[in-house]
């Protein structure tokens, strides 16, 4: 069983963020995780972080970390990764999903077209690499006779967060998972939406340490971004799995489900009740 041990894993946007928390956890699984992310060196990005130093991370951790410097806008880099996955180790268990154009001026508030036009970008590393990752995958995904694609989202998808740019990025994201999962049913691939929670990343660590009063309730109720990996390894190991393949899933309700606590100890709190239920989407008419 691919799912179970010995895992092939590409976990897309990782050199820090969700992404790395999550290469990182399924690392721990023993898992040979393809770590893809545009950042070389130490100084190239904003915050910290780099594509090698997330794969050695989970090499430590007790994975094989494989760093692939993939700028997820450019196809041909997309195809090339999946290329290579395919000559070294001719199946894939695991996608993640996870790279996302994020522009600084998307927290600013006020409304959209006082923002730059250039928020749209997470439509294209986002929603369309998503996309694109996903069709690269599928042959290597149906070798296995069964596989998990996973696409992180959040609340966005569902309520006015950040604005119509992220607004509609997240919800097309979900039901592209949706119709994807319709796809690819036949040959036991599921695929699901996770909303993560707010998440301890390298960005929001950033703006906490600069105003830690003003975000200390917040910070209590956050979620560490290896909190979702270990979901996600949770939710391959079922094997139920296929019954929640199409769905758009809260992660914290996943992790009470299965058990899974975050690295404190605690089990994250679902915001269902403040942000509302997860987007639902009908059956297929023609399939």
């Amino acid at each position: 069983m691919g799912l179970l041990k010995d895992r092939i894993v590409v976990v897309t946007g990782a050199s820090r963020g969700a992404g790395k928390g999550i290469a990182l956890a399924l690392g721990a699984t023993g898992a040979t995780v393809y770590v893809t992310g545009r950042t070389h060196n130490e100084g190239d990005a904003p915050l910290p972080g780099t594509v090698q130093a997330t794969a050695d991370a989970v090499t430590a951790a007790g994975g094989k970390g494989i760093p692939v410097y993939c700028d997820h806008a450019d196809d041909g880099q997309v195809q090339r990764l999946f290329e290579r996955v395919a000559d070294e180790q001719g199946r894939l268990d695991i996608l993640v999903n996870n790279a996302t154009n994020l522009h600084d001026a998307l927290t600013q508030t006020g409304p959209f077209w006082e923002k730059p036009l250039a928020l749209t970008q997470l439509w294209e590393v986002g929603m369309r690499s998503h996309y694109t990752a996903a069709w690269h995958a599928a042959p290597l995904l149906l070798a296995n006779g069964e596989g998990l694609i996973v696409n992180t989202s959040s609340f966005g998808g569902r309520i006015y967060m950040h604005g119509p740019a992220y607004g509609a990025g997240k919800a097309a994201v979900d039901k592209m998972s949706h119709d994807m999962a319709v796809d690819f049913r036949p040959y036991n691939v599921a695929v699901v939406s996770i909303w993560m929670g707010l998440l301890l990343t390298e960005r929001s660590r950033r703006v906490f340490d600069a105003e830690p009063d003003k975000y200390a309730d917040l910070v209590a109720t956050a979620e560490t971004p290896e909190f979702t990996g270990r979901v996600i390894d949770a939710l391959a190991r079922d094997p139920a799995r296929m019954e929640k393949s199409g769905r758009v899933l809260i992660g914290a309700e996943l992790g009470e489900e299965y058990g899974i606590a975050d690295a404190s100890g605690r089990i994250p709190v679902s915001h269902r009740a403040f942000f509302g239920d997860p987007t639902c989407f009908g059956d297929a008419v023609v399939a």
